[in-house]
């Protein structure tokens, strides 16, 4: 990754670690945006896009733990093919 990239992206790893210490996620990261915004829209948007990002990445791997643990995954059975009756 570029400066760019880099700073964004340490910057939204360290405001997501800190909002959920605060309890407030979307609130801290919206002011933090709003800050860059000022000075920066280059950096809000790469900043909001690595927030996007992480947070996507971490409601994937909650979804796919909970899915081992119930068991639905645990065992690969491969790929499943929907039967369109031909």
């Amino acid at each position: 990754m570029g400066v760019l990239e880099d700073l964004a992206d340490n910057l939204a790893k360290d405001t997501i670690a800190h909002a959920a210490k605060l309890g407030d996620e979307d609130e801290v990261i919206r002011a933090v945006a709003k800050k860059l915004g000022t000075s920066s829209t280059t950096m809000e948007e790469t900043f909001m896009t690595s927030v996007r990002v992480r947070l996507a990445e971490r409601r994937a791997r909650q979804f796919l733990d909970e899915q081992i643990k119930q068991g639905f995954l645990a065992k690969d059975t491969g790929p499943k093919l929907m039967d369109d009756g031909h």
